[in-house]
């Protein structure tokens, strides 16, 4: 069992530069979306845009919120694009523009055992 801080652990820090589009969802709506499956064939199809309709309704007999959240892009070290979602609460944020820049760190590291 090692002991000390965290500090002492081995570890590897990246940082990427991207960018981030800030605009509104509406909560309860995170099942909304396609796959690629969907598009397998015309019952795929069907199957999706069922699945998309009842996660519309849900969403509407719960009650709308908006929230705001910043897409997120950026490319990694083999050049692939990432894209992710950050959450950024009910209130409108502090930024004057749609597009920000953005900042990833990535803090890779074991876990000690206990």
């Amino acid at each position: 069992m090692k002991s000390g801080t965290s500090e002492e652990q081995p570890k590897k820090v990246a940082v990427f530069e991207g960018e981030a589009r800030i605009g509104t969802v509406l909560a309860g709506m995170q099942e909304v979306r396609l796959r690629p499956e969907d598009f397998a064939s015309p019952i795929s199809l069907q199957m999706a845009i069922s699945r998309i309709y009842e996660a519309v309704m849900k969403a509407f007999e719960e009650g709308m919120k908006k929230k705001y959240v910043a897409e997120v892009r950026f490319t990694d070290s083999l050049g692939n694009p990432v894209v992710f979602a950050v959450d950024l609460g009910e209130t409108i944020p502090p930024f004057s523009k749609e597009k920000v820049k953005a900042r990833v760190i990535v803090e890779i590291y074991e876990e000690e055992s206990e």
